[in-house]
């Protein structure tokens, strides 16, 4: 169990939306129903330290042999919202984008090819049966991606340190996340050509048509607060500093617009460049 202790901490940050209970079909709005009414809805840790669980076996289980039956639970306006793991999901897509992040060779050592492959073929049969499943969680290693930060607004910040450590979160209601993406991408494409950055914000803005209206729409960074110095934690404004840069746009202040990016930029580059020290 040395692994499982010294790996507790997955840096990654995530987007996750809640739904209300009648935007699930029968019987699986029951099951939430009554899933919502226990007192042990398990936390974000537990979900990672289940995942990590997996991979501690000889071959390693990439993908969970059955889909998760939990859930993260919330209240929005007296109204029970439901945030379905759907770990094996999430495992197979995550699994998609490991040669992007990883060295062969370290890959292979991790998850042999072999196993890569059964879970690839089990993927493919499941998305036959499956062709409308979507995930309710986004996750993201070592970096907050900056088109998720057009989603909020700075007095949507929740920033906390407590018992059970540190929290920084921001959450909205689906319709605000819908109207923002709409205006940043209105913004963008008046003053930038088509890129890596308006290519992410129209997919996280098909993302989210997926789901009912009044959802909830958080943003939370995980694993990462362990990654960043508390001070800077405290100070981080990054929803505020896109914000100021898609204002600048709009008033055709070009100069204004990339100092805010480049503030940004460098808070995160230096956040990813600790995924390489030792």
């Amino acid at each position: 169990m040395a692994l499982a202790s010294s790996v507790q901490v997955p840096y990654m940050a995530y987007l996750r939306v809640y739904e209300p209970l009648a935007a699930f079909p029968e019987p699986e709005r029951s099951h939430w129903a009554r899933y919502a009414k226990r007192a042990d809805t398990p936390t974000a840790q537990d979900e990672q330290r289940r995942a990590l669980a997996d991979l501690l076996p000889t071959p390693p289980v990439p993908v969970p042999v059955h889909e998760s039956a939990d859930a993260f639970v919330t209240v929005l306006n007296e109204v029970v919202c439901v945030c379905p793991w759907r770990t094996r999901l999430r495992g197979w897509q995550a699994l998609e984008g490991l040669e992007e992040l990883l060295p062969a060779a370290v890959l292979d050592a991790a998850l042999p090819p072999v196993v890569r492959r059964q879970a690839a073929t089990d993927y493919e049969r499941w998305r036959e049966r499956n062709p409308d499943a979507r995930p309710w969680i986004r996750g993201a290693t070592w970096h907050v991606p900056v088109r998720w930060f057009v989603l909020f607004d700075d007095a949507e910040r929740e920033y906390a340190e407590g018992d059970q450590g540190t929290v920084l979160r921001y959450r909205t209601p689906m319709v605000q996340a819908r109207r923002r993406v709409a205006r940043g991408l209105r913004t963008l494409r008046s003053a930038l050509e088509e890129g890596p950055l308006i290519d992410g914000l129209v997919d996280v803005g098909r993302w989210l048509e997926e789901f009912h209206p009044r959802s909830l729409v958080e943003l939370d960074y995980g694993g990462l607060v362990h990654a960043v110095p508390e001070g800077q934690l405290a100070e981080d404004r990054s929803a505020a500093e896109v914000a100021e840069g898609l204002a600048a746009l709009r008033e055709g202040d070009g100069e204004r617009a990339g100092a805010a990016y480049e503030k940004l930029s460098q808070r995160w580059r230096a956040v990813r460049e600790r995924q390489f020290s030792s």
